[in-house]
């Protein structure tokens, strides 16, 4: 079947139904998963049998940057969503920085739009971005589509995306107060250092002493305050602490709002491995200890952590400082949109959880987070026809050749992973396969309808 093509049905050994994994045709109408039989031969309609691969539905990455206009040669559209394309990846929703304009006002979410079209080879949807003063835009970029709003605690890394005070948090839970909408922190804040900040910049562990876990704890508890006065949905991305999750788990028995994800290198990578120099392991907050990972993984099978993400953060190779190796210097961010689902599954699978874990934290979770849970993120009759097909057992290493973002600067080059996407499926179109894209990008804008009452996970 040539890739770009629309496909009718798929037949595998292996399909993903709710907790089953079983022999199943997925028979696809309109772009929509019209029924699933068991396994039978299906004489009206061309059928992709797979054999032993699974299928499952395709992942939801929430967390994406990918920084264009302004920035693209830092990442962009077509680049970002063909590695999310060959890494089963059929949604991802892109942050509001670090484009030039940031996704912060009306006007800029409709430039963001325009930049998009024509670009995109999976389905994209988008966050808008809290700043200082900007509260009036927030209902208009609502009504427009945007998915919610992001905000920093601490400052972004880039000025044109300023953080936030709490008079800006106030006046931008009020506007939001009603809409069913939901805001997103970077939950780090300056806090008073006890120790002063010293050190070989070359050294991983300087860096890493100065983000310490009690500026995540001291953001959380602004963030859980705020959720519980408000009732307004908030959400804590990318953490890397489990400190606070204790912080979490009471917020939410107090009945706030309120859910985490984390990162796929927070859960994938440990501060003791990272060598000196080795700037591509940099991002905020920081790749902490052993101990503290496991203790995140821990809360993930808990159920304390609601989904894992990229945190897709590319820029381009002289802000990452490899030749002089300066943590403190170096951009913050990692680069690992299209190794998501091989990176969690690695892991993961040897401790217990399950596929359908994987599409629980990597599909349906990420999904609800921003209302496209009712199309996306199931495999379900009705539900939009977005699969992975994928074999969990396979191994392969990741080499910079079979990269498909912009800059090929990661920390993973190397590894050796378990699980290799062979197939990715947009609304019944083939859009890759074995290495091979779409012709043309068939992914759309989704647009968010404005929801009628808050809900959470």
């Amino acid at each position: 079947m040539e890739v770009g093509s629309a496909v009718n049905a798929v037949r595998s050994r292996r399909v993903l139904i709710g907790d089953k994994v079983q022999p199943a045709v997925v028979v696809i109408k309109d772009g929509k998963i019209h029924q699933i039989l068991s396994d039978s031969n299906l004489s009206d309609c061309e059928v992709l049998d797979v054999g032993d691969s699974v299928v499952m539905p395709g992942i939801v990455d929430c967390h994406v940057h990918v920084n264009e206009p302004g920035r693209v040669s830092w990442e962009g559209f077509w680049t970002a969503t063909r590695a999310a394309a060959a890494g089963g990846v059929t949604t991802i929703v892109d942050m509001p920085l670090n484009s030039i304009p940031p996704t912060n006002t009306l006007v800029h979410f409709q430039e963001k739009l325009r930049e998009a079209t024509g670009k995109c080879f999976v389905d994209t949807a988008f966050w808008g971005g809290v700043i200082p003063g900007n509260q009036l835009e927030l209902r208009p970029m609502i009504h427009a589509g945007v998915a919610g709003f992001k905000c920093f605690l601490i400052h972004s890394g880039v000025e044109e995306f300023p953080h936030v005070t709490d008079c800006d948090l106030h006046a931008a839970m009020k506007q939001l107060q009603g809409t069913g909408s939901v805001l997103l922190f970077h939950a780090e804040l300056d806090v008073q250092q006890t120790t002063e900040e010293s050190g070989d910049s070359s050294h991983y562990s300087t860096f890493l002493q100065s983000r310490p876990d009690c500026m995540e704890i001291e953001a959380v508890r602004i963030v859980t305050d705020l959720c519980l006065q408000y009732r307004v949905r908030c959400h804590i991305v990318h953490l890397s602490s489990a400190k606070p999750l204790k912080l979490i788990k009471e917020a939410r028995r107090a009945g706030a709002p309120l859910t985490v994800e984390t990162t796929h290198h927070y859960l994938c990578l440990c501060a003791e491995n990272i060598p000196a120099g080795a700037t591509q392991f940099k991002c905020c907050p920081p790749i902490r200890g052993s101990h503290n990972q496991e203790q995140l993984w821990s809360a993930l099978k808990a159920g304390q952590i609601d989904m894992v993400v990229s945190d897709h953060s590319p820029c381009t190779p002289d802000l990452k400082r490899l030749d002089s190796g300066d943590f403190t210097q170096a951009w913050g961010g990692i680069s690992s949109l299209q190794f998501g689902l091989p990176l969690f599954w690695s892991s993961a699978s040897k401790r217990g959880f399950q596929l359908a874990d994987v599409v629980r934290l990597l599909s349906h979770n990420t999904a609800k987070l921003c209302s496209l849970d009712n199309r996306k993120g199931s495999l379900s009759p009705g539900y939009d026809a977005d699969l992975v097909i994928w074999d969990p057992e396979r191994e392969f290493e990741i080499e910079e050749a079979g990269i498909h973002h912009k800059n090929k600067i990661t920390p993973y080059l190397g590894f050796k992973l378990q699980g290799v996407v062979c197939a990715t499926i947009l609304r019944g179109q083939l859009v890759y396969k074995e290495g091979s894209f779409s012709p043309e990008p068939l992914g759309k804008q989704l647009l968010i309808p404005q929801r009628k009452s808050q809900t959470h996970l």
